[in-house]
């Protein structure tokens, strides 16, 4: 095993990573190997949820059943955090941890706390709050379009995609039926 200092990927029970992270924090103090693990990190997002015409801001994890460890890999750190409660193992092969490369480190920690702020790493964001709304209309629905471009254009809801937060609506084009992309908040529903 390598002796240097990297970001490494624990897997964790989902639902248990801010308690893997204070279980960590916990052991690392008691065995006093601050001078080999460094960082213990559950990376946040903030997300508004609207639903019902009111916006709430949400902290969600960025990589749920997953924690970020920065530290020195060696047979005692290994030991210590592979035998962490609710610590499943680490990504990589075997006993054999894969350290992330400084391009996903810089992607994930991006807006991050730095080094020194520890305490208050588990409930930073790492990115401007996200929207998440509810799909207003259904498959099948009748919508008028509020897009630009395609304003006031009636059509079919083709296709509901809630992870992007669109929507494929089948119109009237050129005298045949066109897919349209729009924003859930682009569409309203014709009663």
């Amino acid at each position: 095993m390598e002796n240097q200092k990297h970001w490494y990927v624990i897997h964790t029970y989902s639902g248990y990573e801010n308690k893997v992270k204070m279980n960590l924090e916990s052991k690392i103090h008691s065995l006093g190997m601050e001078e080999q693990i460094f960082q213990v990190l559950v990376p946040m997002q903030n997300e508004v949820d609207a639903k019902d015409d009111k916006q709430k801001v949400v902290a969600r994890k960025v990589f749920p059943g997953y924690v970020l460890i920065e530290m020195i890999v060696d047979d005692r750190t290994w030991y210590a955090v592979r035998n962490t409660p609710g610590v499943t193992g680490f990504v990589g092969t075997g006993t054999k941890p894969i350290p992330l490369s400084d391009r996903e480190v810089e992607r994930i920690l991006g807006a991050q706390p730095k080094e020194g702020d520890k305490a208050e790493a588990a409930g930073k964001a790492v990115e401007e709050p996200v929207v998440r709304m509810e799909c207003p209309v259904g498959l099948n629905d009748t919508v008028r379009i509020k897009a630009p471009g395609f304003t006031d254009m009636v059509g079919t809801v083709a296709e509901i995609n809630d992870e992007q937060q669109k929507i494929k609506v089948m119109v009237e084009m050129f005298g045949r039926e066109t897919p349209i992309e729009v924003k859930f908040t682009q569409v309203e529903a014709i009663e």
